[in-house]
């Protein structure tokens, strides 16, 4: 089956992974790189790690961005109770009953429920992949989950996601301090509730992986960029997260276990006209026996907006776009028609 005959992600269904012996035709990816398939340690990338207390952190992320696309950030404000609280409200929702989970699959055109990933529509095969999309509030779809007992975890929920939202405001006060955008062009820019849809700019998307009988065959989430501002992503295992890099090609990632990886989305590196790079990253499995998850908290303009590159006009330097202005909700059917590259598409 080729990209073009796949049905939208939104009509695929996730493989019922707990009665999976063999791997299925549609989820081998026969040509993976040697270096997916094992982990060298001294091949592995350590990417900046920035202290949310420290005096100079606007210029710490600041350049960790321009270097990198992405940065580890620690004393973030996250409890560590909370988050492995809301790790394990996912834990328990992806062991549910396969039937259980169809209750709240995602239906064609809306982004919130049980799903595959978006960009499976992109590629040819299938990712070792199963997930969960929250835009708003998660008491729809926990009701069907968990019919009696479902206020207790949207409970955990809610409040991991409104700390995410509050650090999310944080940074990107930070980022947009570092580009020399004043609070007044941040506020017209980003303001708190879309006045359109009525909701709060972000998306909660929990992943697993399951156990998989040939990890060196599958891929959990495929070479991708990640449409928003920025991501935050908590990572409940070790290995897997990779970067790729036009010298050395994947490259995979060590991580801190008390950090929080930020990476840089599409709409940052357009309005920091390229100074930020929207990294490629994509996921590999690992392990035979044991399912691991993550949990990527994508933080996004109004979807009303037009974004275009930030660039001082009373500058010493003046800089010329090298990208168009786009409108939001347009650039994200330019990615889908471009098969997943939406920022050549915009390259003047």
């Amino acid at each position: 089956m080729s990209n073009q005959e796949l049905p939208p992600a939104s009509q695929l269904i996730p493989l019922d992974f707990s009665s999976v012996q063999t791997i299925p035709e549609s989820h081998l990816w026969p040509n993976l790189d040697e270096l997916s398939r094992k982990i060298e340690p001294d091949k592995m990338l350590s990417i900046p790690v920035v202290d949310l207390n420290d005096d100079n952190v606007s210029e710490l992320i600041g350049k960790a961005c321009e270097n990198w696309g992405m940065f580890q950030l620690i004393n973030h404000g996250i409890s560590k109770t909370l988050i492995a609280e809301t790790e394990e409200v996912a834990r328990c929702l992806f062991a549910l009953p396969k039937s259980q989970k169809m209750k709240t699959l995602q239906a064609p055109g809306t982004p919130t429920g049980y799903c595959m990933a978006g960009i499976s529509k992109y590629y040819e095969k299938l990712m070792w992949h199963e997930g969960f999309t929250i835009l708003d509030s998660p008491v729809d779809g926990f009701k069907k989950l968990w019919p009696s007992d479902y206020q207790r975890f949207c409970d955990i929920m809610e409040e991991y996601r409104l700390k995410m939202k509050a650090l999310a405001d944080k940074l990107i006060s930070l980022i947009f301090k570092f580009l020399g955008i004043s609070d007044e062009e941040m506020v017209k820019l980003l303001p708190y509730i879309d006045p359109i849809t009525g909701k709060p700019h972000m998306a909660l998307r929990l992943n697993s992986y399951p156990p998989c009988p040939d990890p060196s065959k599958v891929i959990g989430l495929a070479a991708h960029t990640d449409t928003s501002l920025f991501t935050m992503l908590h990572q409940a295992r070790k290995y897997g997260l990779q970067i790729f890099n036009e010298k050395e090609g994947w490259i995979p990632l060590a991580r801190r276990s008390d950090t929080l990886i930020i990476n840089i989305g599409d709409f940052l590196q357009i309005i920091s006209n390229g100074r930020f790079h929207s990294i490629p990253h994509r996921v590999m499995i690992q392990e035979t026996d044991e399912s691991t998850m993550s949990m990527a908290f994508f933080y996004y303009p109004p979807s009303h907006l037009n974004v275009s590159p930030y660039c001082k006009p009373l500058s010493e330097t003046p800089q010329t776009p090298i990208y168009k202005g786009v409108n939001v909700k347009e650039y994200f059917a330019i990615k889908a028609k471009n098969s997943g590259n939406g920022i050549p598409a915009i390259t003047i």
